[in-house]
């Protein structure tokens, strides 16, 4: 029986296949011409357009804060995520384990289960991420302590507590990476009259981004159009002038930490602050994020190992695991 593991996110889509690990790791990103509406590249080949198309070809993303935007630009991108991995066994269908956000409406919900079948898939089993990234962070969430995961993806952070295989309380905000990104070209927009592309915003962000200010600040160079002359030009930026940039955005996703860590029953509070908490998802690159989450709850935070695998590795092991898991699996039809 073949079975695939798919994280699809608003950034990053990754695939899993049991026995073989991750095989696949590509950007959400499609390109499509649109006089004859056709598809003419999905993935890295895509992402690499963003924000230097005609105006004859559109770059989108069709997957928004996590959930479904664009269904059939989806069901493309699944078919082709499907059929990149299948290879020999084409004719047959795959069984498909796909992460979803913990805060996804049943109409979303309903959408990816549509998507996925349509792209070729024989059922669809849908699970939540923060159970996911638990699972993939090596945390024992069967056992009947508290774990408190914290999930920053590209559209959407989720924090959750899980306990005997379910969550206890959970927060899903649509604040993540998309928005750091979109805070730093912003910044730099008022601050040196610059307009810098997506892609540049999110360079910056993973080479001298911190969610702390550091002693010895980084420096980079940075190049976009003047917003007066509108000619090219280059600036320098440091690492603290990042930090003061995106720290309105991680004030947002700390904002929701504490308000689960409020909700949780008392039992498991004390559980949390015995083992801390684990930062997961691609969020978790940031420099310095488990300090600042630290700091700023007073409980201690870890980082998962390969953060940015953790939801795809979550899938792989419920995929082998289906018996174990079944309470923590949604609706499959």
């Amino acid at each position: 029986m073949k079975k695939i593991g798919i994280d699809l996110g608003t950034c990053n889509s990754l695939v899993f296949l049991p026995g073989k690990g991750v095989v696949l790791q590509e950007p959400s990103v499609v390109a499509v011409a649109l006089e004859e509406n056709r598809i003419l590249a999905i993935g890295n080949e895509a992402k690499e357009m963003t924000g230097r198309t005609p105006d004859t070809i559109r770059v989108y993303r069709p997957l928004k804060d996590g959930v479904i935007a664009d269904f059939r630009v989806t069901q493309a991108m699944l078919k082709y995520f499907i059929d990149r991995v299948s290879g020999f066994w084409r004719f047959l269908k795959p069984d498909l384990m796909i992460g979803v956000p913990a805060g996804i409406t049943s109409t979303e919900r309903r959408a990816v289960i549509e998507a996925a079948l349509n792209a070729g898939a024989k059922q669809a089993f849908l699970a939540k991420e923060p159970i996911l990234a638990a699972i993939g962070a090596g945390i024992p969430i069967n056992s009947c302590s508290g774990n408190m995961i914290v999930d920053i993806g590209g559209g959407t952070s989720e924090i959750a507590v899980i306990s005997l295989g379910g969550i206890v309380t959970c927060h899903s905000v649509r604040v993540a990476g998309d928005k750091m990104d979109l805070a730093i070209s912003d910044y730099i927009k008022k601050k040196y009259n610059l307009a810098i592309g997506e892609q540049t915003a999110e360079e910056i962000k993973i080479k001298i981004g911190t969610a702390l200010p550091e002693k010895e600040a980084r420096m980079l160079e940075v190049r976009g159009r003047d917003l007066i002359s509108g000619l090219p030009r280059t600036i320098k930026i440091s690492s603290n002038e990042i930090c003061e940039a995106i720290a309105d955005i991680l004030g947002e996703i700390i904002h929701v930490v504490k308000q689960v860590l409020r909700e949780t029953p008392p039992e498991l509070s004390a559980d949390i602050i015995d083992k801390g908490m684990i930062v997961s998802g691609g969020g978790a690159l940031l420099r310095n994020i488990a300090e600042k989450v630290s700091l700023e709850t007073g409980v201690p935070c870890f980082l998962a190992e390969d953060p940015l695998l953790c939801v795809v590795k979550g899938t792989g092991v419920m995929l082998e695991n289906l018996e174990t898991y079944k309470k923590s699996i949604m609706s499959k039809r």
